[in-house]
């Protein structure tokens, strides 16, 4: 592992360095040549931090233990920083692109040339599994690559649609993969993990905190061209992800529902304001339709 990369890994893994301050770290020294020689006085004065959480930050980089443990972490969690040939060129462009991704299956997923990222409701109607089939069955059948979240509901039963379709699939994780959340369906988490991709802007030790879902949302649309929304509840995580998507200027579809139902109301709101109605794959094709010709 060259120093550059070995440092940018070591700066990402420390809890006390926000993304901001990572980004705000890399502006001030392009190359992280002073990541070890630089004083907390001088990590304050970069980062416009206090002393206690620049000295925090200091011992954190310092510490003998963390290079072992970067180094355990690299054998067992393949990691994708943006500076990689790995690193996803959709997934580049975006906003607030993650700088380092651990990853854990199927690599060349992350360059697969057609992606949809769904998402939806974790309490979905008994419309929602059906319709999902239906619209999604044949997207797989032509090499469409479904990116969730593995959450419980659409997320989930999107994944499980693809294994057991014999497509591919992507899970974008809120948490480390030793803090796995949720954990409602170890099986699938681990057939993922062997057949397909699971991934994780998070390090293997953090926990989930309730900020890191909408996070992580921008890196499920991210990884798509369009994102489809199968139910959403007029405030919920899923139309998070539809305003990330947005402002990466990526495309929204959105599968109607129920009048009445509070699960479709989401979905209705945002196709009243523009986003693509779906009522068959065709649909989703049409949004496509360059790139597959």
């Amino acid at each position: 592992m060259n120093t550059f990369r070995q440092h940018l890994i070591r700066l990402h893994d420390c809890p006390y360095v926000t993304r901001k301050l990572l980004r705000t770290w890399l502006k001030e020294d392009p190359s992280l040549s002073d990541l070890l020689i630089i004083s907390p006085k001088e990590i304050a004065s970069i980062l416009q931090i206090t002393q206690e959480k620049a000295r925090s930050i200091y011992i954190y980089l310092h510490d003998s233990t963390i290079m072992k443990k970067l180094d355990i972490n690299e054998h067992k969690y393949k990691c994708v920083t943006y500076f990689d040939e790995e690193y996803p060129a959709l997934l580049k462009i975006i906003p607030d692109p993650p700088l380092v991704l651990y990853t854990l299956g199927d690599i060349e997923l992350l360059q697969h040339p057609l992606t949809l990222s769904v998402v939806g409701t974790r309490t979905p109607s008994k419309y929602a599994f059906p319709a999902m089939k239906q619209i999604l069955l044949p997207l797989i059948q032509s090499n469409f690559c479904l990116v969730s979240g593995m959450a419980v509901g659409v997320d989930q039963h999107a994944h499980q649609l693809a294994v057991q379709h014999k497509g591919t699939t992507i899970a974008v994780m809120g948490s480390g993969f030793e803090q796995l959340y949720p954990r409602n369906n170890l099986p699938l988490f681990t057939h993922l993990c062997e057949h397909h991709l699971v991934i994780s802007e998070y390090p293997p030790d953090r926990p989930p905190r309730k900020f890191h879902f909408p996070e992580r949302n921008r890196i499920i649309s991210g990884l798509s061209e369009a994102t489809l929304v199968i139910e959403a509840r007029l405030k919920s995580g899923s139309l998070i992800t539809v305003d990330q998507a947005l402002e990466q200027g990526r495309e929204v579809l959105s599968l109607p529902g129920s009048i009445g139902s509070s699960t479709s109301e989401g979905c209705h709101a945002i196709i009243q304001e523009g986003a693509r109605l779906v009522q068959s794959h065709q649909d989703v094709l049409s949004a496509y339709r360059e790139k597959i010709n």
